[in-house]
């Protein structure tokens, strides 16, 4: 059995690299960002099925101190039978390339998309 190397995965902002970069580009928010234009924007796929459910995305409301519990309920989300489907095909879009995951969210270290980023390094699929 051969087994396949953990992706390499980063995060942006979308407003910081609007350009086209080596690797997949995966926009991971449920909602689309202010002041984006979709032609004006490159991205390989948008991945609405991974961002946190909208009822998780509202108890949260980015408030860093509900951080740790957030993180908690984003992972189970990630490891249901949905959430390992979308990053199946997620994984099978970048196929060996590095993933970029791309959110508008400002505090890259309290967002989902760090949360999914570790959770993709740590993957062993």
């Amino acid at each position: 059995m051969t087994r396949r190397t953990k992706p390499t995965v980063t995060v942006e902002r979308v407003y910081d690299h609007p350009e086209p970069e080596p690797g997949a580009r995966i926009f991971v928010d449920r909602l689309w960002p202010r002041g984006i234009r979709k032609d004006a924007f490159h991205y390989d796929d948008w991945a609405k099925d991974l961002a946190p459910s909208t009822e998780l995305r509202r108890w949260y409301s980015h408030e860093a101190a509900h951080f740790r519990e957030f993180r908690a309920r984003y992972r189970a989300e990630l490891e249901s039978d949905a959430g390992q489907e979308a990053i199946a095909r997620v994984e099978q879009l970048a196929h060996g390339r590095p993933l970029v995951l791309l959110t508008a969210t400002r505090d890259l270290e309290h967002s989902h998309a760090e949360v999914l980023a570790e959770f993709l390094r740590e993957s062993d699929s």
